[in-house]
């Protein structure tokens, strides 16, 4: 059985920095499709980041695009979300997700994945 587990959200004030990390286990983490989305209050589930198990580039939103860095530790089973320069807007429950191979694609919607982690809460305060 596959399984994610985030850590690494808390709060933070505008303008500063946080790593999310998501550990995967019981698959074979280097052929996965990772990726981050997150959640607001009374919003839907959106994309902030993807990568891909191939050496193709990541997929970011644009709203994060410079801000933020995907990166994985295939060693490690762990990918991760670098966030630097946060925005209040950037608060949200963040979630990690997870696919078998994904045809090698950084897949931007939630329905592309399989598997997801529990979430971890960001609050950024301005």
């Amino acid at each position: 059985q596959v399984q994610l587990v985030e850590s690494g959200g808390g709060l933070v004030q505008a303008g500063g920095s946080l790593r999310l990390s998501c550990t995967v286990s019981g698959g074979t983490f280097s052929r996965y499709v990772m990726g981050w989305f997150r959640q607001a209050p009374g919003k839907a589930r959106e994309f902030v980041a993807a990568i891909s198990w191939t050496r193709g580039n990541p997929s970011y939103a644009d709203s994060v695009k410079g801000r933020f860095t995907i990166s994985r530790d295939n060693a490690k089973n762990t990918v991760y979300l670098q966030m630097n320069s946060l925005k209040p807007e950037d608060t949200a429950v963040h979630y990690c997700a997870a696919v078998y191979r994904g045809n090698g694609i950084p897949h931007v919607t939630p329905g592309a994945y399989e598997y997801w982690g529990q979430g971890t809460q960001v609050t950024v305060s301005s």
